[in-house]
């Protein structure tokens, strides 16, 4: 039964929240619960105090706000904008953590005032199972930023283009923004643009009549036409030549297309979804990538974290991993082995640590991997010592704190893919303390 702590909310307001199939909860400018519905109940536990208690308390497990323990607050964004705030959160649930993208909208009464605010909770399970081999698994900060973009993106028709270096899970992303998106239903097609030649590249995409040319026997459906109403997904689209870079916008401009040997245009009917490891835009600048094309995909670009900014995730990429792997053999990693993996760089990132598992698997004998099923360049005496810290350098002459906070500010801001939220959360600081130590450093 929903009940509200504060008497000035109406009995209306507190019995409507029932009636909404997710997880809802009315609150007070201080954090506290002032009603909760049904469904909130059931996620985050019947026995536990509810109502009167603080969202951040039953959420994070925190002592405190979450704005205060370096997340974005929704909350704290509704009371300081007065209007609507979305943000992606990691929640403890009864069924443990779940990926939760939280709406706070500001409940006004007949006069204008904000009396309280309502939250939604709206679960992002896919990510959360692992039960499929393209599903995505982590909870870290840089990986749920990634993840909230990719959500955001998922319900619209903008072209997405998704970059980071090789191994981070590019296609996966592709995936889920697929499945997350109305076109779930219809295919989702990928092309791998590296080696294409012109030939290729129009026979594969468009397809081509029977009789086009020599050896066309019969009629060949092209990958646009096996995508209609789903997602293409062009992997490695700065590796298609120049040439052929003109044929691609065209496509995407006209939105028809011709097998070869075709009379009849054909209209397209495609999501589109991209991604590189390469640097586009400097492709640009040196002329190897067309810059017309470039703003043609380049409308949502997404920045995938590296395996190394997101290490607080590979205990649970390592056992998601290993059972992939060897579905029928429960297996573990040992401490020591797991302090390996988490010293490692890894240049490869999550295709490495598929590499790295896969090898350890035939080595172990038992159900443990142990340092000596890895590789023999990730033991500790190749890191020069137990006391070095990774990535260390000497310093070899003082400078003011000042001049080089500054500096790295201006380099941080330069050469970070995103919006200044995001980086504020990569450097571990508020947005406010960013924006004023930017005007301070000019």
């Amino acid at each position: 039964m929903t009940s509200a702590l504060d008497a000035n909310i109406p009995v209306e307001l507190v019995s409507l929240l029932n009636s909404f199939p997710e997880p809802r909860i009315l609150l007070d400018a201080r954090y506290r619960i002032l009603a909760a519905n049904a469904a909130y109940r059931r996620e985050f536990g019947t026995r536990r105090k509810i109502v009167g208690n603080f969202c951040y308390a039953l959420s994070h497990h925190y002592d405190k706000p979450c704005d205060q323990a370096g997340e974005n607050c929704p909350l704290r964004d509704a009371m300081e904008n007065g209007e609507i705030s979305r943000v992606f959160h990691v929640h403890h649930t009864s069924a443990g953590r779940e990926h939760v993208e939280v709406e706070v909208t500001p409940v006004r009464n007949g006069a204008g005032s904000t009396t309280c605010f309502m939250e939604t909770m709206h679960f992002l399970r896919h990510a959360h199972g692992g039960a499929r081999d393209h599903e995505l698994v982590g909870y870290s900060r840089p990986f749920n930023r990634m993840l909230e973009l990719a959500r955001r993106v998922a319900a619209r028709e903008t072209s997405v283009l998704l970059l980071g270096e090789s191994g981070t899970g590019k296609e996966l992303v592709a995936h889920a923004i697929h499945d997350m998106s109305p076109r779930a239903a219809a295919p989702f097609v990928a092309v791998e643009c590296s080696g294409l030649t012109e030939t290729l590249f129009e026979s594969e995409m468009f397809g081509y009549e029977k009789g086009a040319f020599t050896g066309a026997v019969g009629r060949k459906i092209g990958l646009v036409e096996a995508a209609r109403g789903g997602t293409l997904f062009l992997d490695e689209v700065g590796d298609i030549p120049l040439s052929l870079q003109v044929k691609l916008l065209r496509l995407m401009e006209a939105g028809t297309y011709r097998r070869i040997g075709g009379v009849e245009p054909l209209r397209a009917d495609f999501r589109l979804i991209a991604a590189t490891h390469r640097d586009l835009a400097q492709m640009v600048r040196d002329g190897t990538f067309r810059q017309d094309l470039y703003f043609r995909i380049n409308v949502f670009p997404i920045l995938l974290p590296p395996l190394r900014e997101r290490t607080e995730d590979l205990p649970m990429l390592a056992e998601r991993l290993l059972t992939r792997l060897d579905p029928g053999r429960k297996i573990a990693v040992s401490k020591e082995a797991m302090n390996c993996l988490l010293e490692h760089n890894f240049p490869g990132n999550v295709r490495e640590l598929r590499n790295i598992l896969e090898r350890a698997l035939i080595l172990a004998d038992g159900n443990v991997i142990l340092p000596q099923h890895l590789p023999a360049s990730m033991s500790r005496a190749e890191k020069g010592g137990e006391n070095e810290t990774p990535g260390s350098a000497p310093f070899i002459e003082l400078y003011p704190l000042r001049n080089l906070e500054k500096n790295y500010l201006a380099w941080a801001e330069n050469n970070f893919h995103g919006d200044r939220k995001a980086l504020a959360e990569r450097l571990g600081i508020s947005q406010r303390t960013l924006y004023r130590k930017l005007r301070r450093a000019g």
